[in-house]
């Protein structure tokens, strides 16, 4: 949460940030969750997996530094502002 919100702060953006929680296996498996954290605009995911099974579990994310369990803020800074060139608004 707080790289997103560091990443929404130096773009210079404001946005409603949703929290969910996924209550179990059959929840992430309905809703197509690829693990936590995940960061969703407009209900896509920012990094995006098309898989045939999804889970409840951690995500790992590949940074500069090596997998880390979050995106850092540059990666989440890029994706914001691919998202802001392709579509004007958008919810977190």
């Amino acid at each position: 949460m707080a790289n997103l919100q560091a990443a929404l702060a130096e773009e210079g953006l404001t946005a409603q940030i949703h929290v969910v929680k996924v209550q179990d296996a059959e929840e992430a498996q309905r809703r197509g969750f690829l693990g936590s954290p995940s960061i969703h605009v407009d209900d896509a995911d920012l990094w995006p997996d098309e898989r045939r099974g999804y889970f409840w579990g951690c995500r790992v994310y590949r940074t500069s530094e090596g997998f880390r369990g979050w995106p850092t803020v540059m990666m989440i800074r890029e994706k914001l502002a691919g998202v802001r060139t392709s579509d004007a608004g958008g919810a977190l």
